[in-house]
C-alpha cells in the first residue's frame, strides 16, 4: 500500500520538481504569458491545467470546483486550443485573438492554453505577437511547445519560459506501478517509452510490446543482402506497428463514448467532436512514428552490442550501421514515407551472424 499524502493539483505532473517549484512561486504574482517547453509526454500539458487551476483558485486544492474543472479541461474560463491542421494557421490565430479579448465567463481571470505551438507558422506568429505581448488584463497565456523553432523565438521572448525534461525511467515505472500495472510490465513499458509517460501508459496495456522489440532486435540477423528479404521484413514490422495502435484506439473509443454521453445530456453545440476526431488522428500518427522510432533504436542497440561482443569481422561495419540508423531516426522528424525509409535503411545495413 502507498502511504497517505495530501492531494495536490500537481499530482499529474511527474518528474518535474523544478518546473513545479517555479510555477508555484509564479502563481502568486502571475505575469501575462508563460512558455512551457519540453518533449512529448513530459506532463507539461498536465502542468498547464494544474497551473490554470492554481491561477483561478489561488490555492492548491484539487477538489475545489474551479480546480476540478480546470484539471479535467472543462472550465469555462480555461480555453484550450489544439491545432486544426498540420500547422497552426493565421486563421486559427485570429480565433485565439478574439477569444483572448472576451471577458471571463465566471471569475476575474481567464487562461488560454495553446498546445503544440512549435507548429506555429511564421505569419501566424507575427499576428499573435502583440496579443501575447499585451493581452487583456484578465487573460493569462500558457503556450506549450516541444521545442522553440525560429518562428517562435520572438513570441518566446515575451513569455516566462519553464523547462520540462524527459521523465526518467524510474519515475515512469513508479507511476505505472502506482496506477496498478504489474511491475515487470511497468519496467518494460518505462524503458521502451523514451521518457514519454503518455506513451508508457499505452505500452503498458499492449501485450505485443515484447514481440515487437524482439522482432526489431532480430532484424540484423535476418538480413542476407536480398531485396525480397527486406520487403518481407518490412511487411512484418509494419504489421506489428499497425497492431500496436490497438490499445490507443481503445482508449480513444472510450473518450469518444464519453463525448457522445455529454452531447446527449447537454446538446451538440460546442461539443468539440471535430477537435476530438482530429486529435485522435494526430495521436495515432504520432504513435506509429514513435513505434518505428523505438524499433530503430532497438536495431541500433543490437549493432552496438555486436560491436562490443566482436561479432562482426569488420568492427567498423557495426559503427557504420549505428550511424545509418541514427540518420534514419533524424529523418523521421521531416515526416517521410516511413515504409520507404525503413526499406532503404534495411537494404543498407550489414547482416549479423545469428
Amino acid at each position: 500500500m502507498f502511504p497517505e499524502y495530501a492531494r495536490s493539483v500537481w499530482d499529474g505532473v511527474i518528474g518535474q520538481a523544478r518546473a513545479v517549484e517555479h510555477l508555484g512561486r509564479a502563481a502568486g504574482a502571475s505575469v501575462h504569458a508563460f512558455l512551457f517547453v519540453g518533449p512529448p509526454g513530459c506532463t507539461k500539458d498536465e502542468a498547464a491545467r494544474a497551473f490554470a487551476a492554481l491561477l483561478l483558485t489561488g490555492h492548491d486544492d484539487p477538489d475545489a470546483r474551479d480546480a476540478r474543472l480546470a484539471l479535467a479541461g472543462e472550465h469555462p474560463d480555461v480555453r484550450e486550443v489544439q491545432r486544426a491542421g498540420a500547422r497552426i494557421s493565421a486563421e486559427q490565430v485570429s480565433d485565439i485573438i478574439r477569444a483572448a479579448s472576451l471577458a471571463p465567463v465566471e471569475g476575474s481571470r481567464k487562461v488560454m492554453i495553446l498546445h503544440e505551438f512549435h507548429l506555429l507558422d511564421a505569419t501566424a506568429a507575427a499576428r499573435l505577437l502583440k496579443t501575447i505581448e499585451e493581452p487583456p488584463p484578465s487573460t493569462v497565456f500558457i503556450v506549450l511547445a516541444d521545442q522553440v523553432p525560429p518562428e517562435l523565438v520572438t513570441v518566446a521572448s515575451r513569455c516566462v519560459r519553464i523547462e520540462f525534461a524527459s521523465i526518467g525511467v524510474d519515475a515512469i515505472r513508479d507511476t505505472l506501478t502506482h496506477e496498478g500495472v504489474e511491475p515487470g510490465t511497468a519496467d518494460l513499458a518505462a524503458r521502451a517509452s523514451e521518457g514519454n509517460l503518455t506513451r508508457a501508459r499505452v505500452l503498458a496495456a499492449d501485450p505485443g510490446l515484447m514481440e515487437r522489440r524482439a522482432a526489431f532486435a532480430a532484424v540484423p540477423t535476418r538480413l542476407d543482402g536480398n531485396g525480397a528479404t527486406v520487403v518481407a521484413l518490412c511487411t512484418e514490422l509494419n504489421a506489428l506497428i499497425e497492431a500496436a495502435g490497438a490499445p490507443l484506439a481503445a482508449r480513444q473509443a472510450e473518450e469518444a463514448d464519453a463525448l457522445e454521453a455529454r452531447v446527449a445530456a447537454a446538446g451538440e453545440r460546442g461539443s468539440g467532436r471535430k477537435q476530438l476526431e482530429e486529435r485522435h488522428k494526430r495521436e495515432l500518427r504520432r504513435h506509429r512514428t514513435d513505434e518505428l522510432r523505438s524499433g530503430l533504436a532497438v536495431i541500433a542497440a543490437t549493432y552496438r552490442d555486436a560491436l562490443v561482443d566482436g561479432r562482426l569481422p569488420r568492427p567498423e561495419a557495426a559503427a557504420t550501421a549505428v550511424h545509418r540508423v541514427h540518420r534514419s531516426l533524424e529523418a523521421l522528424d521531416r515526416n517521410p514515407n516511413e515504409s520507404l525509409l525503413l526499406q532503404a535503411l534495411l537494404l543498407d545495413l550489414p547482416a549479423l551472424p545469428s
